[in-house]
């Protein structure tokens, strides 16, 4: 779960040039959407990003973010509704924080959103 929150603000904060540290703690900021169980399980432990290039970094984050929902609907149906709306908050912040959402960051929330769609 932490690789998919985590990396969600990774592939939106890179997608295009920026204010990385103001995405950064945008990202950080938003993550008070979720419930405090679910923010104890993020900071648990430092989240671990897939290895290799940028595709294969993102199809790992996508991937991880579509096991998130399956994981969190077998164990909490309730943590499993509100999940998808609280990572895609926290991207729109992450997208928002320098005070525009470039074409590049659009694009990664929708394969987000498309990867908590299942």
């Amino acid at each position: 779960m932490r690789t998919a929150v985590f990396g969600a603000m990774v592939l939106v904060s890179t997608a295009e040039p920026g204010a990385l540290d103001e995405e950064s703690h945008a990202g950080i900021r938003a993550m008070a959407a979720f419930s405090p169980r679910l923010r104890q399980v993020l900071g648990a432990a430092r989240p671990e990003l897939p290895a290799g290039s940028t595709a294969e970094v993102e199809a790992g984050v996508l991937d991880a973010l579509r096991r998130s929902v399956d994981i969190l609907a077998a164990k909490t149906p309730d943590e499993a509704t509100a999940f998808p709306a609280a990572v895609l908050a926290v991207c729109a912040q992450v997208a928002s924080a320098d005070g525009r959402v470039g074409e590049a960051e659009d694009a990664v929330v929708g394969k987000v959103r498309a990867a908590l769609e299942g």
